[in-house]
């Protein structure tokens, strides 16, 4: 995702670019990038189109199989808390939340939440957030070997996947989205399409066309439209200040 979100900031950063909206004689001349934003992103559409892909490429069956596993998933919540309040001695509280998404790296709810608060940061948070994904094969080899030996590091851990029902399966994606809603209203659409997704690829061969379609096509068409739509916020005045 980085490359999309480059390659828009160096068109909307060209002297005069067509790419962005411009003022001419009292005229405004809407740029592609700059529709592309309002179609996607300021109405959060690419994000929620993004999530139906992930969910695709999500299996649940080791979390439904050990359902302890949660308290590993809560470790992002402590991520979001704690760079939440590093974030909030230097920005306002509404910008402190969406820079504090990113400590559960999570790019698109991290582009939903920024746009909920309307912060003036989308296109930092942007780069930050993937960045920090991105370096995550580099850092993490680093801190595993500070914290084990090279004793511990080739110890073999056996896994025996249990077999979860297919209806199991089925009905969990259906019953996060119910629970999700009625809990916290405000996540239904980022929630719901992530097990959306989900649900068609655990229903199998009756729906394998649309999985193959959201975990491929439109996953992939989603991430170029979201980057270059984010490239479109980057403008030196804005992504400087």
């Amino acid at each position: 995702l980085l490359l999309p979100i480059g390659f828009g900031a160096i068109m909307v950063n060209l002297p005069n670019s067509g790419a962005i909206t411009q003022i001419h004689n009292g005229v405004a001349e809407p740029g592609a990038l700059s529709v592309l934003f309002d179609a996607g992103i300021s109405n959060e559409l690419f994000p929620l189109i993004l999530f139906i892909g992930i969910g695709a490429m999500i299996d649940f069956g080791p979390l439904l199989s050990n359902p302890k596993l949660m308290i590993f998933g809560a470790a992002a919540q402590f991520g979001i808390f704690i760079t939440y309040a590093l974030a909030s001695i230097f920005f306002e509280p509404e910008v402190a939340a969406s820079i504090g998404i990113i400590g559960a790296a999570d790019g698109p709810t991290a582009i939903l939440v920024a746009q909920k608060v309307m912060s003036n940061y989308l296109g930092p948070i942007m780069v930050v957030a993937y960045s920090y994904m991105a370096l995550v094969p580099i850092v993490q080899p680093a801190v595993i070997k500070a914290c084990t030996t090279k004793k511990e590091r080739r110890i073999r851990m056996k896994y025996n996947a249990k077999q979860i029902s297919k209806p199991m399966r089925i009905f969990f994606p259906i019953i996060v989205t119910v629970v999700s809603g009625l809990i916290a209203p405000d996540s239904l659409s980022l929630v719901g399409m992530l097990m959306f997704g989900n649900l068609i690829k655990e229903i199998g061969s009756d729906t394998s066309r649309l999985f193959d379609a959201a975990a491929n096509s439109i996953m992939n068409a989603a991430t170029i439209f979201l980057g270059l739509s984010v490239g479109a916020t980057m403008t030196s005045e804005a992504f400087l200040n």
